[in-house]
């Protein structure tokens, strides 16, 4: 006999895959598409232009200039949110008084928008009531308010990226930590009993067992820094000691109203997203098998 289909489940998930279909299918379609035409409302009419808007992309001094800057985004950003998320979720691991109220205000920075994030960060940063230059001259460390934001470009870039660290690390950790709950306790009694101390058991248990969780943080983590938008443009303006590509390509269609090449550099930025991130998955993760 025949089994009857049953179509509960995929009434089920039909909402999620029209939601999807309809925010980021469709939109993704259509960018791919316009990215190969001369799209300016100053200039009509539309027409097919081929490649012409990724070299005029390619040869674009503030773009290059970005993709610069975004590459130290991305080295800063991805390594400490990485380490950090990894140090807290040890920390985490095992169950201490308060941990429940510890993981809700690690959570919190990741929960707020990145404007909101920004906004709170100027108060830190600012060259003239920033906390940190009060600090900084209580101790008597400087003489005078620095300038931290929009003079050098590597210091501007450090201090944007702490912004983001700040947002980014609560996920890596609860993305750690999950894979470090799955971790048996035996594994460690184990190696207790063989005299190994907690900074072996770190490098030859911890480590390789969480590869899973590190690679899924550091995915999250690269493409939250390839994407950077709301922190430096809040921090720094416009200004290129800290434009990042995701503000090139929001200054290319929405300020040069050169829509055909915004859609180009969103498609290049999403295409080098997916590489990158393939990449670091193919060589950080690993399937775990306890």
């Amino acid at each position: 006999m025949k089994r009857k289909t049953d179509f509960l489940p995929y009434a089920l998930i039909s909402p999620l895959i029209i939601f999807i279909v309809l925010l980021a299918l469709t939109p993704a379609v259509f960018t791919t598409i316009a990215a190969f035409f001369k799209v300016q409302p100053l200039n009509p009419p539309t027409h097919f232009s081929g490649l012409e808007n990724f070299r005029d992309i390619l040869h674009n001094t503030n773009v290059i200039s970005s993709l610069g800057n975004t590459f130290y985004y991305i080295i800063i950003g991805v390594t400490l949110s990485t380490v950090l998320g990894i140090y807290f979720a040890v920390i985490l691991q095992r169950r201490f008084t308060g941990r429940s109220i510890l993981i809700a205000v690690l959570i919190l920075p990741w929960a707020l928008p990145g404007v909101v994030e920004g906004i709170l960060w100027t108060g830190i940063w600012d060259a003239n009531t920033g906390v940190l230059n009060s600090i900084l001259k209580s101790l008597h460390l400087i003489t005078h308010y620095q300038v931290f934001l929009g003079q050098n470009k590597l210091i501007t870039i450090l201090a944007i990226e702490v912004v983001q660290v700040w947002q980014i690390t609560p996920l890596s950790t609860i993305l750690v930590l999950a894979v470090l709950q799955n971790i048996p306790d035996d594994l460690y009694e184990a190696a207790t009993i063989d005299g190994s101390d907690g900074r072996k058991a770190f490098r030859h248990i911890t480590l390789p067992l969480i590869r899973p969780g590190i690679a899924i943080a550091v995915v999250q983590a690269i493409i939250a820094t390839l994407n950077i938008f709301d922190q430096p443009y809040i921090l720094n303006g416009a200004a290129s000691t800290g434009n990042s590509l995701a503000m090139e390509t929001y200054a290319v269609s929405f300020q040069n109203l050169n829509f055909g090449q915004g859609y180009a550099l969103s498609l290049l930025i999403t295409l080098f997203t997916l590489f990158v991130s393939v990449v670091v998955a193919k060589f950080i993760y690993k399937k775990v098998e306890y």
